[in-house]
């Protein structure tokens, strides 16, 4: 699959560790590399601007996308030449996924994980083809995927819907993992009607 646009979903704080703002530097710069355009949430400060301002700084190009009323909240990156000012969140979320061939999750929190999983679901129910990863700095997601592995246990996710989350500490290895991603086996829908004729 050949990503020319990656979503990157991360958060507008810089975290505690100083590792999280190298992560988002390198990634930048790795995508920059490769020739792929940065789609975000479109503020300047936290993570969120650290990746922006590493893409802009090697030549790469850059997409914000911010609801209005978080344009002071999150500080917006108002010198991107696109930045787009949508109504709301979910405005927000429609316009990133509409715009990326792939999504990347950096650490991050709620608003975080809200976009992440709605793409996952999103693959998961056949709406769209494209692949998800995690930047996993410093583990940030280790028991993120601990928890994800016991809903598999447990039979709430189907195992070949959890392998579609690839994971890396590394952004050029994510990178590569992401672009091997053809499309789930099975739909949501086609499990859940097996699983409930047993």
């Amino acid at each position: 699959m050949k990503l020319k646009s990656i979503c990157v979903y991360c958060g507008s704080s810089p975290g505690a560790s100083p590792a999280y703002m190298g992560a988002a530097n390198l990634l930048g710069a790795e995508m920059a590399r490769r020739g792929i355009h940065l789609v975000y949430g479109g503020a300047r400060v936290g993570l969120m601007g650290e990746v922006a301002r590493s893409v802009l700084s090697a030549g790469g190009k850059v997409t914000g996308v911010i609801p209005e009323a978080l344009t002071d909240q999150e500080v917006a990156f108002d010198t991107l030449e696109n930045l787009i000012v949508v109504d709301s969140m979910q405005s927000r979320k429609a316009k990133m996924e509409e715009l990326a061939d792939g999504f990347i999750a950096l650490p991050g929190g709620f608003g975080t994980f809200d976009e992440l999983f709605e793409v996952l679901t999103g693959a998961q129910l056949g709406f769209h083809a494209k692949p998800s990863g995690l930047l996993n700095v410093e583990r940030h997601y280790d028991h993120l995927l601990t928890f994800i592995d016991h809903t598999v246990k447990e039979k709430f996710v189907h195992l070949p819907h959890r392998e579609m989350i690839h994971v890396s500490d590394n952004p050029a290895d994510l990178i590569d993992q992401m672009a091997l991603f053809d499309k789930p086996p099975i739909r949501k829908t086609d499990w859940v009607h097996s699983m409930n004729k047993k």
